[in-house]
């Protein structure tokens, strides 16, 4: 199979990484940290603000590969502190409506560029 692979106005890559990779009718979106594309810099302040800037990050990604925050059936939510899942978890709810997409949501020691959030999604084509 050949890989189809997308970069997104508006979103940072930090590696050799695709922003995403369409792998028929799914389409596998990379973690985004709170990386401001207009800065260069991590996103200051709360753990809100940080996620509101990862979900700007995946929008861009995913406008990128014609599909939206509709689309996604599964995400992974990495935190640095598991003490912010909540603060986390009001932002995550505005992004989606029910039925929400399956999720993971995994404490780690640390993340690119010290980072204290990172998403990944994997959406589905209609």
């Amino acid at each position: 199979m050949k890989r189809v692979a997308y970069t997104a106005k508006g979103a940072a890559a930090v590696g050799p990484y695709s922003h995403a990779v369409d792998s028929g009718e799914l389409v596998f979106v990379s973690g985004q940290t709170p990386l401001d594309p207009a800065t260069g810099k991590l996103a200051e302040g709360s753990i809100a603000d940080q996620t509101r800037q990862v979900f700007r990050n995946l929008a861009a990604v995913l406008e990128a590969t014609g599909l939206g925050f509709e689309h996604v059936v599964k995400a992974t939510v990495f935190l640095t502190d598991l003490g912010n899942f909540a603060e986390m978890n009001a932002v995550y709810q505005e992004q989606f409506s029910a039925p929400y997409p399956a999720r993971s949501c995994i404490g780690v020691k640390a993340l690119p560029l010290g980072a204290n959030v990172e998403i990944e999604l994997i959406a589905k084509r209609d």
